[in-house]
Formats: structure tokens, sequence, C-alpha cells
């Protein structure tokens, strides 16, 4: 692999912790951290993001992994970000490589301003030959609030880089047909469209938050971002290297097709739903052709406390999602105009525009290969009928 690129890999707590004993597998991270350092000398850009810091607090705190709820997992992620952060410097030192910290939360992933800062500071830390390590701000993200697991993580931050590739090392070598543990069970190296996969398993392990499906989910993502992925089993020695260079089986997510522009790419990955629109089917089904924002005539019904900027999730009568895009005002503007059809925009909000709510350019018409988030049923707004 001669070329230079950026490569994003993933490492699961099950390949950090020893599950028994909740303690660092330092043979694993001497394998992992000697093969990166290698490829960093051969010119590669390598973003790192790393589980571990609960699995290694809960001992801190007394607790196991079954029995800890978000309060317990909060306190070891405080307890254990330091244990794993310090193995990771002392490792990498061996090596003659440097690391950062870098925590997120989802609010950082899904803020435009934010995702970008986020962007500069790891390109800087590049410039610089510098690790970034980065793992979910566990000890402050609530469950509403988390990214939920660093294998979409992963996928964002290798859509926010460009990457050229995802690297999400695991406990098994791939992805199969089912179960590998069922009889028959076919391994699948290679695939074309990740979408068509995502409910091959919903299995977790004792100290991961997700399954193969997450990690199929995460690949869907970069393959929308124009990013391959890799899922492979972590072993000891050169772990990724032995990847690069074809030694052995895992399974490759191929990108396929055109890649969207990278604001497009930013509003089809979302972890969350901010807030909402619902529109008439005759409304959805412009939308979905391409040939209109929405303006506030069009809305049905909103939710959620939104700011100018923010994304909104535009759904149908039926409750199917079918865009996303950037506001051009907040929930409370948006309700007020879409309350008052009759009186002039200026005279409800206090200003002059001819905006829509949401500018047709600023509008991703989900396709099949996106993953679609269901409407939020709660608390819903319901605003004067079409």
């Amino acid at each position: 692999m001669s070329k230079k690129k950026k490569i994003v890999v993933k490492i699961g707590s099950s390949l950090l912790a020893n599950s028994d004993k909740l303690t660092l597998r330092y043979a694993f991270m001497n394998g992992l951290m000697n093969d990166l350092a290698h490829l960093q000398k051969e010119g590669h850009d390598i973003i790192l993001t790393s589980s571990g810091s609960v699995a290694l607090g809960l001992n801190m705190i007394g607790k196991r992994p079954e029995d800890a709820g978000i309060l317990d997992k909060q306190a070891a992620a405080a307890c254990g970000q330091p244990l794993l952060m310090n193995a990771y410097r002392q490792v990498a030192s061996e090596y003659d490589m440097d690391v950062a910290q870098m925590l997120v939360t989802v609010g950082d992933m899904e803020e435009r301003r934010r995702f970008l800062n986020i962007k500069n500071t790891m390109l800087r830390l590049f410039e610089s030959d510098i690790l970034p390590i980065i793992n979910e701000n566990d000890s402050i993200a609530t469950h509403d609030l988390r990214v939920g697991d660093n294998d979409r993580l992963s996928a964002k931050v290798a859509q926010m880089i460009n990457a050229d590739l995802l690297i999400i090392l695991t406990s098994v070598e791939g992805l199969y047909d089912r179960d590998p543990s069922e009889p028959g069970a076919q391994f699948i190296s290679e695939i074309e469209d990740v979408s068509e996969h995502l409910e091959s398993t919903t299995g977790i392990s004792a100290l991961g938050s997700g399954g193969m499906l997450t990690k199929m989910q995460a690949a869907n993502m970069a393959q929308n971002a124009g990013v391959e992925t890799i899922i492979a089993d972590g072993i000891i020695e050169r772990p990724i290297s032995s990847v690069l260079n074809n030694e052995r089986r895992f399974t490759r997510c191929l990108v396929t097709g055109e890649t969207l522009s990278p604001l497009k790419v930013w509003l089809s990955n979302r972890l969350k739903v901010s807030g909402t629109l619902v529109v008439p089917k005759a409304v959805a089904s412009a939308v979905a052709e391409g040939t209109c924002g929405i303006s506030r005539s069009d809305i049905i019904s909103i939710q959620g406390d939104f700011s100018k900027g923010d994304v909104l999730h535009v759904y149908d009568e039926e409750g199917t999602e079918i865009a996303r895009g950037l506001t051009n005002f907040s929930s409370e503007e948006t309700m007020l105009m879409a309350r008052n059809l009759d009186t002039p925009v200026e005279d409800v909000i206090g200003y002059k525009t001819k905006a829509d709510v949401i500018a047709v350019e600023n509008i991703l018409v989900l396709e099949d290969n996106h993953l679609l988030l269901d409407a939020p049923e709660d608390d819903q707004k319901i605003v004067a009928p079409v």
C-alpha cells in the first residue's frame, strides 16, 4: 500500500479489556500501536476510535457490566478514561509515537459548526504526526444524548475527514449470512450494497454497546460518504497491516455509485432527530422529486425545540421519513408562521424574509440506501391544517 491514505480504525471494548477481570489486554494494545506506528511512518494519516473507558472504570466503582446502570457507566467512564489514555500514551511512546485525546458527544457531531471545529483539530494533529484517539464522552452523555456506539461514531469521523478507509476491528472475522455459530453459515467477503445486510444480526457483546448490526450501520454511513469499510478480527500481530496487505480474510464494504456533496453527506448521516416537520402527501412527492423546498403553508405539524440552521427530518402523513434539510427558522418562528398563514411573515416574526422553512438547495432526499429514523411520537405540536 504505497499511496498515502487517511484511515479511521475502530477498536471495541472486547478487544481492549478482559471481560472477566476488566483489565487492559496489553498484548493486543502493543500489537495495535506497533502496527499503527509503522503505518504512520509510511505517511498515512490515522485516527483511532477507541472504546474501553467504561469497562476499565467499572472495577473502581465496584460494578459488573451486567449490573451497571447509566449513572454507574458515567462514573466508570470518568474513572476509566484516564487509565485508558495513560496506557495508550505509555505504549505509544515505546514506538516513538505521540497521541492526543478527543472526547465528543452526539451534539458535537450533529451541530455543523462544532463538527467542522473537530475536523480542523484533527487535521492540525495530522500536520504534527500526532495520533488522535477519539471516544464518546460517556461521563456526561445521557441515554438521549449519546452517539450510542463507537461503530457509528467512527463512521462519522471517517465522513468528517474524507477518509479513504474505515477499519472496524471486532471479535469475529467479518460478516456471515447468519449467526456464525449456526451450521452452514457462509462468510461474506465483499458487499456492494450494505443496506441489504443491515439486519444480519443483533447480537451484542458483554462489554460493548453494539453488535454486528451497528457495524453494518456504520458501514452504511461510510458507504454513503464514499468511504470503504473493512470489518475484521482484531488479532494481536499486525491487526491493521495484515488486512491492508490481504494476508487474511475479512469483509470489505465497497464504495459504489456517486458520492454526495460534503453537506448532503453530513445531512444523511444523522444519529438523532432534533426536529421534525410533517407535510401532506402531495408536498412529500414534490420534495422527493427535488422540485421544491418546504414553505410554511406546507406544514401539518412540527416537533422539537430547534434553532435556525438545525437539521430537520421531514415525514409524510404516514410517518415515513422522506428528506432532511437545514431550517431557516427556529421552532418558535416556524410555529408562528404556520399558524398564521393569512398574516404577512414580517408581521408574524418581526422581520422581512421570502425564505422557505427549508430551501430546496438545502434538502437531502432520502433513498433506500440511507438509514431512516422513525418519527417521534411524543410531544407532537399540531399547527393549522393545510
